[in-house]
């Protein structure tokens, strides 16, 4: 059993990305990593995104702060704001990130491993300036 206290998500310790698999500034607070599930919350400064990437067993993100985009591969990004919760199905390939105006931090919740892809284009981020 593993418990992760109010004050670990209350008061997180950022640390900076550095996967290489973000454009911009992104900081990580773990705050539970196994092979079967990760919990972590992640801030994106504004404009920072993942790249493409999928789960094998899906994605819960729960946006705490902010406001963004979230988007499936052949689909137009979505915004999302604080207290949206974002499912992403196993097997789907997708990116989120924050707006241009907004930093965001949103708790990811990821099962079975993961795979990253290519950083999204300018053309993947229509809609969002």
């Amino acid at each position: 059993m593993t418990i992760i206290t109010a004050a670990q998500s209350r008061e997180p310790s950022f640390t900076k990305e550095t996967l290489g698999t973000f454009s911009g500034d992104v900081y990580f607070n773990h705050l539970h990593k196994d092979e079967h599930i990760s919990i972590l919350d992640v801030k994106f400064s504004p404009c920072a995104r993942t790249h493409w990437h999928g789960h094998e067993k899906g994605q819960l993100l729960e946006i705490i702060t902010g406001s963004g985009w979230v988007c499936d591969r052949g689909q137009e990004p979505r915004r999302v704001k604080a207290g949206d919760t974002v499912w992403c199905p196993p097997g789907t390939v997708h990116w989120h990130g924050a707006d241009e105006g907004s930093s965001m931090i949103h708790r990811a919740i990821s099962f079975g491993g993961m795979d990253w892809q290519d950083p999204v284009s300018e053309t993947d981020l229509k809609g969002t300036h």
